[in-house]
């Protein structure tokens, strides 16, 4: 190889080393500015706890239908205990609790008497805090 072939190469790595030198310190610095400025996301979690939303997209929900209305219950515990209750019964008290339907018009849509509707509804209450309260303990 002769020496201008030599020097070349000589001044085309030299060359090649000083962008490298050139390019890692111009990203050091971008590094260094961004750090000062950014902080993460777990640093400040507790400000942020108030400002956080979960999807529900994948939550198990349930559906009844009574008289025509669909009612959704979303907590799994509670319907399963609907689901154990007499179908006339478990209408009584999603009308009377989802629906905000007085005993009076319950009776009438259901064709019984109001004080039968009160009876049904205190009744099914007492049976349905009792299956609650064996499946909290299973």
């Amino acid at each position: 190889m002769n020496p201008n072939q030599q020097q070349h190469i000589a001044h085309q790595f030299d060359s090649y080393c000083k962008k490298v030198l050139k390019y890692c310190a111009r990203d050091y610095a971008a590094k260094k500015r961004r750090d000062e400025q950014e902080m993460s996301l777990y640093e400040f979690s507790e400000e942020l706890a108030g400002f956080t939303v979960s999807d529900k997209y994948f939550k198990d929900v349930f559906h009844f239908n009574v008289l025509d209305y669909d009612i959704s219950v979303t907590d799994e515990t509670l319907a399963e205990a609907l689901q154990a209750l007499p179908a006339d019964r478990r209408d009584i008290i999603l009308l009377s609790f989802c629906l905000d339907m007085p005993d009076r018009e319950i009776a009438e849509r259901m064709n019984l008497v109001r004080r039968t509707v009160a009876y049904r509804k205190n009744a099914t209450l007492r049976k349905l805090k009792k299956i609650m309260e064996g499946q909290a303990y299973e």
